[in-house]
Formats: C-alpha cells, sequence, structure tokens
C-alpha cells in the first residue's frame, strides 16, 4: 500500500478517524490535503507529518459550506495537483431525541454536513479521476448506515443516504477505473463517541460500551484506518459499492 506521491483528501482529518488515516497514509507516501473545521487542531496534524518527512497542507473550512469547500479544493489542487483519492470522513452525530421533536434546522445541518457535502465533494473530484481512469473515494458510514436506531432520525438518514450515494456512485465511475467504498466504523474510540457522555472519562466509556462489542471492547480510530487506506490503495483495485465494517463484529452477530 505505497502511495508514491499521489494526492490524497481527507475532510474530518483534525481528530479521531480521519486524522489516524492522514497519518497512516502519510507513512505510506501519500501527498495530503486536510481538511476540517478545527484550524489548531489540524495544523498539529499538518505539523506532525511535515516533521516525519511527508507533504501535507491543511485548509479550516466548514464541509457544509460549499462556498468553502470548493475553495479548499480548488488551493489543494492548485499546490499538489488533481485529486487521486477521497476519503470523505466529516460528520456531525446531530443530537438524540423524538423525531417529533427534531427541529427542522437540525435535520437540514445534519444531512448537508454527513450527505450532501460528500455529495459536492465527489462532485469536485471524480471529472479528472475519470479523466485520468483512475481513482479511489472511501466514504465513512456508520453503524446507522446498516441499521435503525431510535431518537436519532437525522443522522440515521444521512448515514443511509450516505450507503446509497457510495453505491450509486461506485456504479457509476466503475466503468472509467474509480473505485467508491463505504467504511462502518462501530463504537470507536473518537470525539463523537465521548459526546455521548460529556461526564464519563475514557475510561468509564470503554467499561460501560465494550461489553456491548462481540469482541469485548471498543475500537481504536487506527484500526479503522487501516481499511481506509487499503480501500483507497491498488491492493483494492477490484474493491467497489461495497460497505465494509470495523466494529468487533456488531452488525454481523446477535449477541445473548
Amino acid at each position: 500500500m505505497d502511495f508514491g506521491g499521489r494526492h490524497i483528501a481527507v475532510t474530518g482529518a483534525s481528530t479521531g478517524i480521519g486524522r489516524a488515516t492522514a497519518l497512516l497514509l502519510a507513512s505510506r507516501g501519500a501527498r495530503l490535503s486536510l481538511v476540517a473545521r478545527g484550524a489548531d487542531k489540524l495544523a498539529d496534524v499538518t505539523a506532525g507529518i511535515r516533521a516525519k518527512g511527508g507533504e501535507a497542507v491543511h485548509f479550516a473550512a466548514d464541509v457544509g459550506d460549499p462556498a468553502a469547500l470548493a475553495a479548499a479544493f480548488d488551493a489543494a489542487e492548485a499546490i499538489f495537483g488533481p485529486v487521486h483519492g477521497l476519503f470523505a470522513n466529516a460528520g456531525t452525530g446531530g443530537a438524540f431525541g423524538p423525531v417529533a421533536a427534531c427541529p427542522d434546522t437540525l435535520f437540514d445541518d445534519v444531512i448537508r454536513v454527513n450527505l450532501t457535502s460528500v455529495f459536492w465533494a465527489m462532485k469536485r473530484v471524480l471529472p479528472a479521476m475519470v479523466e485520468q481512469r483512475s481513482g479511489a473515494i472511501v466514504v465513512t458510514g456508520s453503524l446507522a448506515s446498516e441499521r435503525g436506531m431510535p431518537g436519532n432520525a437525522a443522522y440515521v438518514a444521512s448515514k443511509h443516504g450516505l450507503l446509497g450515494l457510495a453505491r450509486a456512485v461506485a456504479a457509476e465511475a466503475a466503468p472509467h477505473g474509480v473505485r467508491v467504498n463505504c467504511v462502518i466504523p462501530g463504537l470507536i474510540e473518537t470525539p463523537m463517541l465521548a459526546s455521548l457522555d460529556s461526564n464519563a472519562t475514557a475510561e468509564e466509556l470503554r467499561d460501560r460500551l465494550g461489553p456491548s462489542v462481540p469482541q469485548g471492547r471498543i475500537g481504536s480510530p487506527e484500526e479503522v484506518a487501516e481499511l481506509a487506506c487499503f480501500l483507497l490503495s491498488d491492493a483494492a483495485s477490484h474493491i467497489t459499492a461495497q460497505s465494509i465494517a470495523v466494529d468487533g463484529g456488531m452488525l454481523g452477530t446477535l449477541l445473548p
């Protein structure tokens, strides 16, 4: 999985799965364009990559703002050329509550960040990939891409839609040598998981949530990063339109 100077764009790159994937891609030779809202954390990731001899630039932008997202891609391509790989990882968890009480603005915001922004990013990078007849796109889904969950209709709708988008674009892009796949993280130790209970420590969350996973523990961002990097690489050259879970067995089993 040597990326040999290929230009890979990663959204949501400042923390969690995005950060872990960016670091792993850099260690394997990718030239990285990193996008996230958190400018300081994003700068730290970029500095860490450069300190180890890697190539990376970053752009602080809200993926839910189409003008800001387009500007980030324009600036990235001015530096590194066309994007060969896209890891569309940025997302938001929304808020829990009954659907009847869900504000329209919240629903719209979650759909825009988790689904529409990926549509915008795909539209931006696909023409060059099709022209060069090579490219890979990986999107970050969720257990909510495959299962209904109570109390967070906006998030579930967005992640179901994201998986459908990935499959539709995969079918369209396959004849042109472009692959699209979806990673399905389970319970992974990320800031989004921590936000489920801001009063709990990381250890308390691990102890509380780990028993619900068949493997008996929650996962790490690095474990998801390994799959994302594989799917972006030529090692996955005959894999497209797939959703693959990194979840310790949650989707594939029924615990007693």
